[in-house]
């Protein structure tokens, strides 16, 4: 870690500018889309594979999270040259390891209900990579809205001083989000997850057709993900994208978003929509 510092403070001391792409590895079409956005703003590109322990809860998939260093090797060589920083657990948390950051609010909702101190591990792992990495740019996927909103808000509470680009999702041909987490989904779980992405435009279309009432929406929406038995929904909601507050009647730009499990993988999406 002290060398990529070091290599940061070099290229900052050039005048030349910093994107950072972070990641969990195994990496797929929404990475590299992102990789392409970093090109455009910066000199150099960084981008991290750091399993992030911290953001699992006991009993979540940390160990069954999708992890091929090799492979994501190959799908870098086309964006060389390139700086890739693959930290280790031990050097990111050593044992004396004891502080938390917590941004609050935002963090409770959606699936903050359901991954307790999951955004307390994404913000404090954020942290120390923006610390490590000394980027002027960094670039998230909109599939981890949530995410995103909770990093924006750090960056602006501890005046870090970096600007965050929000690049839009990546999806199947079907539809379905790219997520590291297809990988576990079998055949038919792969099949049924469609009906997420199929509910969002379903949801698009009622809005967009001048339906404001968010109960009747989310009924149509239930009632249309109750096809396919394999899926078992944690949430749906359609709230302020600023807040992720609930929306009750539908005045202006909403997000629909949702979260299911296939199985033993769980799977995120949203849609944001104005009437």
């Amino acid at each position: 870690m002290p060398d990529m510092s070091a290599l940061s403070d070099r290229l900052r001391e050039r005048g030349q500018k910093i994107a950072f792409v972070p990641t969990m590895g195994a990496l797929h079409e929404g990475h590299l889309a992102l990789l392409t956005a970093a090109r455009e703003y910066a000199d150099q590109v960084v981008v991290s594979i750091f399993v992030n322990p911290i953001q699992f809860a006991p009993g979540e998939d940390f160990e069954r999270y999708p992890r091929d260093l090799n492979g994501d090797k190959k799908k870098l060589k086309p964006f060389e040259p390139l700086i890739l920083f693959c930290p280790s657990a031990a050097a990111m948390f050593p044992g004396d390891f004891k502080t938390r950051i917590e941004v609050e609010e935002i963090s409770q909702k959606l699936c903050g209900k359901f991954r307790l101190g999951h955004f307390k591990g994404v913000a404090t792992v954020v942290a120390k990579l923006f610390n490590i990495v000394k980027p002027h740019f960094a670039l998230f996927g909109e599939k981890d809205y949530q995410q995103l909103l909770v990093i924006k808000q750090l960056v602006r509470d501890l005046n870090l001083g970096i600007k965050i680009i929000a690049c839009p999702t990546v999806r199947e041909y079907d539809g379905l989000a790219l997520s590291s987490r297809n990988r576990n989904l079998s055949a038919p779980e792969r099949k049924a997850a469609t009906v997420l992405y199929r509910a969002l435009t379903r949801a698009k279309k009622e809005i967009e057709g001048g339906e404001t009432d968010t109960r009747r929406i989310l009924l149509s929406l239930g009632r249309l993900i109750g096809f396919e038995p394999t899926v078992r929904v944690e949430y749906i909601a359609i709230v302020d994208p600023e807040t992720l507050r609930e929306v009750k009647d539908i005045k202006g730009k909403v997000l629909v978003a949702l979260a299911a499990r296939l199985g033993k993988t769980r799977l995120i999406d949203n849609l944001l929509i104005t009437p």
